[in-house]
C-alpha cells in the first residue's frame, strides 16, 4: 500500500493522526528528529493501534537525508506538521524560527516535487490571521501583519505552497489549527511540552499537579469581556481526524482545485480565564492563578467560521469544552507513572 509520510510524527497533533489514519486504513511512516519530541508518544500510538509505527530520526533541514525516506518509500501523501511552535519563543529567537520551519518545508516541497507525490497536507495556524478586524474568522478573511515570528513563517509557508499549487500535479490542502488541546481518551498519548510549557492548557495541568509553581494569565486588560485573551479550543482528536478526511477528499477525486484551506476550529470563542473555570469545574480543584502583563506576539481574539471544513470535508469537531479539560487533565495524571527522557 502506498505510504503517508507524517512528519513530526513523535510530536502532540502528528502522533494523534497517526492513530487517526491507521484507524481509518492508511499506512503510515513518520520523520522527527526528536528535537522538540520524544519516542514515547508512538509508543503510546502502538498501545492504541497495535502497529509499530517506523520513524525515520531525520531532520528535515538536511535534503539529502529528505530524499533518502523518499526513495526508500512509495509516499501517496505527506502530512507536513514538524516545526517550531512557541510563539514567545518565536519573538526572542526569530531567525531560528525563519530557518527550522521555512528550510525544513522547502525541503519536503522539493522532494514532493522530485518524487512526484499527489498530495500534501500542511499544518498551517489562525496565527496567519493576525489580528483580524473581525470574528469569527473565515477562510476569505483578510489576513493582517503576524503578531510572531512563528505566525509569519505559517503566512510564508501558505504563500510558499499556493504558489507551488499553480504549477505542481500535487493537490494540496492548508489546515489553519486555532487552539488545540486535550488528549487521546486512552490516555496513552497527548502533549508533552519540553520544559516550560507555552500553550494554556498544559500549563494548567502541569500547575495543578504540581510540577510548575506558578500559572500566569497573560493580559487582563484586553477588550474582552473578562479582560483575558479569547481563542477558540479544538480537542486534538477533532483535528486529527480532519487531516484523514483531507486524504480521503483528495485521493477520492473530491478536490479540483489545486489547493484548499480549511479552518478547524469549532467555533466557540472562549477566554482564557474561561478556560481556566472550565477545568476547575471538571476537576474540582482551584487554582490560584497569577495575572501577569500582557505577552509580545499575542492575538487578542480569534475563533473560527468552520462552515467550509463542515461542508466540504464532512468534519464535526464531537468534543465538548470540558472533556477537552477531562482528558488533558486524565494524560496528566498518566504521567505520573511515566518517566519522560
Amino acid at each position: 500500500m502506498d505510504k503517508i509520510l507524517v512528519t513530526g510524527g513523535c510530536g502532540y497533533i502528528g502522533s494523534h493522526t497517526i492513530v487517526d489514519l491507521v484507524e481509518n486504513g492508511y499506512d503510515v511512516i513518520s520523520v522527527d528528529d526528536n528535537s522538540r519530541s520524544t519516542g514515547i508518544l508512538l509508543e503510546g500510538v502502538k498501545k492504541i493501534t497495535g502497529k509499530d509505527i517506523k520513524n525515520y530520526k531525520v531532520d528535515l533541514c538536511d535534503l539529502d537525508s529528505v530524499k533518502k525516506i523518499f526513495r526508500e518509500n512509495d509516499i501517496m501523501g505527506v502530512i507536513h506538521f514538524a516545526a517550531y511552535k512557541a510563539v514567545d519563543e518565536s519573538v526572542q529567537d526569530p531567525l531560528l524560527y525563519y530557518r527550522n520551519n521555512l528550510l525544513s518545508q522547502i525541503n519536503i516541497l522539493q522532494c514532493t516535487e522530485e518524487f512526484k507525490t499527489p498530495f500534501f497536507v500542511f499544518s498551517s495556524s489562525c496565527s496567519v490571521y493576525g489580528n483580524a478586524d473581525t470574528v469569527p474568522v473565515t477562510e476569505e478573511t483578510p489576513l493582517k501583519k503576524a503578531e510572531s515570528p512563528y505566525g509569519m513563517t505559517k503566512q510564508v509557508g501558505e504563500e510558499m505552497i499556493i504558489s507551488l499549487a499553480a504549477k505542481s500535479s500535487t493537490k494540496f490542502i492548508l489546515l489553519r489549527y486555532f487552539n488545540p488541546t486535550g488528549a487521546h481518551p486512552s490516555a496513552l498519548i497527548g502533549e508533552i511540552p519540553l520544559g516550560k510549557p507555552s500553550n494554556l492548557v498544559p500549563a494548567i495541568t502541569q500547575f495543578a499537579i504540581g510540577k510548575i509553581p506558578a500559572l500566569r494569565v497573560f493580559g487582563s486588560d484586553y477588550d474582552t469581556r473578562d479582560g483575558s485573551c479569547i481563542r477558540d479550543f479544538v480537542h486534538v482528536s477533532d483535528i486529527a481526524h480532519a487531516h484523514t478526511l483531507s486524504l480521503n477528499n483528495l485521493a477520492g477525486g473530491k478536490q479540483s482545485a489545486s489547493y484548499e484551506i480549511y479552518n478547524l476550529g469549532t467555533g466557540n470563542g472562549v477566554t482564557v480565564l474561561e478556560v481556566i473555570d472550565a477545568f476547575e469545574n471538571m476537576s474540582g480543584k482551584k487554582l490560584g492563578y497569577e495575572l501577569a502583563p500582557r505577552r509580545a506576539g499575542d492575538i487578542v481574539s480569534v475563533y473560527a467560521n468552520n462552515d467550509k471544513a463542515n461542508a466540504k470535508l464532512g468534519w464535526i469537531p464531537v468534543y465538548d469544552l470540558r472533556t477537552m479539560m477531562k482528558t488533558a487533565w486524565d494524560w496528566e495524571l498518566s504521567l505520573r507513572e511515566t518517566t519522560v527522557p
